[in-house]
């Protein structure tokens, strides 16, 4: 495993993201109920940023652009390219179902620490 910190707990509150990049990799570090977690900042299906996809009650984020979520523990699709409705399901069609890319976190003294 290859720790690397990402962030400090405090910069990202209950609720928040942050964006960065670390080498080649860009995360979107994620506060979700109190639970951090990293993802590709990258959507699967068009490669389009995640930045200000929306955290659901489920504990998962949808992309901004065609509406595709994912599961923040695993990166599996819960719904693929919904979104605009005829086009969005032609789309997903074009291009298989791909999980979003996830990676373990952990916290220490305050610092968050993404396994790359």
């Amino acid at each position: 495993m290859t720790w690397t910190e990402v962030s400090t707990i405090d910069k990202i509150p209950t609720g928040g993201k942050e964006a960065i990049k670390i080498g080649d990799k860009k995360l979107l570090i994620i506060n979700h109920e109190d639970k951090i977690y990293a993802v590709e900042n990258s959507c699967p299906h068009l490669k389009l940023p995640m930045t200000k996809g929306k955290i659901t009650s489920d504990c998962a984020i949808v992309c901004p652009w065609h509406r595709s979520s994912f599961d923040l523990e695993t990166g599996n699709p819960k719904e693929w390219t919904p979104f605009p409705p005829v086009i969005g399901k032609v789309m997903g069609m074009m291009s298989s179902e791909k999980p979003l890319s996830v990676y373990p976190t952990r916290i220490e003294a305050g610092k968050i620490m993404v396994d790359l």
